[in-house]
């Protein structure tokens, strides 16, 4: 994944020399010779400065500086929190962002930051003392790739468990709003239509458990054609 990454860096800077006064050719060496850390450090100075304050690419820097820190154990005892960074300032970055004006170029990324969402977030979501730690994950995930459906929904089942009805009812609205957008979700992502599965697997449960099986229904039947192979929403759409 490192090389593909790298290719796209190259690409977002060729772009980005049209619309950015800097390129960022330092951060992007010192990324590709694992240098993070002072990545980190010299990113931050470009965030802190007048002139580049601004621009997105620094933000997008250190979020995957800290996310290849995350999976390498030699930073385990320095950087414990090094994954919530990454999707920290993955928002940071969005922000910076708003009209994705680099961010397709970085799929991959992507990909790998929600596969490592999923794999941190989905199971607090199944402990009520762990509930805000999945929040924070979820609020992160749905910050920095908002037209992504499956966060929301995993946010909304969050907000439910926390008692926060209201909050989960908005964060259902803007996974109407994704899934809309998405159309045919069979041609989304891999990583996204795991976590789309795995959250309307959730949601039907939870809405079944509160006497709303219809609407459960009416849910799984948006999704049905592109998980009806995989067992365990085929069992979920069963039990309907």
């Amino acid at each position: 994944m490192k090389q593909l990454l790298t290719l796209a860096f190259v690409g977002a800077l060729q772009l980005g020399a049209m619309a950015q006064k800097h390129v960022y050719e330092d951060l992007l060496v010192m990324y590709v010779d694992e240098k993070y850390e002072k990545c980190i450090a010299k990113a931050e100075s470009y965030i802190n400065a007048d002139d580049t304050k601004r621009d997105a690419l620094p933000f997008l820097y250190v979020s995957m500086c800290y996310y290849e820190m995350s999976r390498n154990t030699k930073y385990e005892v320095d950087y414990p929190k090094a994954a919530v960074e990454a999707l920290k300032w993955a928002v940071k970055y969005r922000k910076k962002d708003k009209e994705k004006e680099f961010f397709n170029n970085y799929e991959d990324y992507w990909s790998s930051l929600n596969t490592m969402a999923l794999e941190m977030g989905e199971g607090l979501l199944d402990d009520p003392k762990t509930l805000s730690k999945a929040k924070q994950i979820w609020v992160a995930a749905t910050g920095y790739y908002p037209e992504n459906p499956g966060a929301w929904l995993m946010l909304a089942m969050c907000q439910y468990k926390s008692n926060l009805a209201k909050e989960g009812d908005l964060s259902i609205q803007e996974y109407n709003k994704a899934v809309a957008a998405a159309g045919d979700v069979s041609t989304l992502p891999v990583d996204q239509k795991k976590m789309l599965k795995n959250g309307v697997i959730r949601y039907c449960d939870y809405l079944v458990s509160k006497g709303m099986r219809d609407q459960a229904r009416k849910v799984a039947t948006v999704v049905k054609d592109a998980f009806m192979a995989e067992d365990d929403f085929k069992g979920m759409w069963n039990s309907l």
